[in-house]
């Protein structure tokens, strides 16, 4: 689990896969991904893992000391029902 602004959320890994995932058309066992989702959703995941400064928790998603680009993939991630609080 990521401890983010105080609370604990996980990545939640059979919305990722449903998220990222094309219906094959035909029926067929054959998994299809799309390819710009993935690695959208494999750089937000490694902009969270990764951000490296304070946070100040008591100001938590307002803090104006959270980079753009983790506020942008959190928010996304969240949005998507990709990251789950726990």
């Amino acid at each position: 689990m990521l401890k983010i602004l105080g609370q604990e959320y996980f990545l939640d890994l059979d919305e990722i896969e449903g998220y990222i995932n094309i219906p094959n058309p035909s029926g067929g066992s054959e998994n299809h991904i799309s390819v710009v989702k993935y690695e959208m959703v494999k750089m937000m995941i490694e902009i969270l893992i990764t951000e490296h400064e304070n946070i100040d928790e008591s100001l938590g998603e307002k803090s104006s000391e959270i980079s753009i680009p983790f506020k942008i993939a959190f928010n996304t991630l969240q949005n998507k029902q990709l990251l789950t609080k726990y």
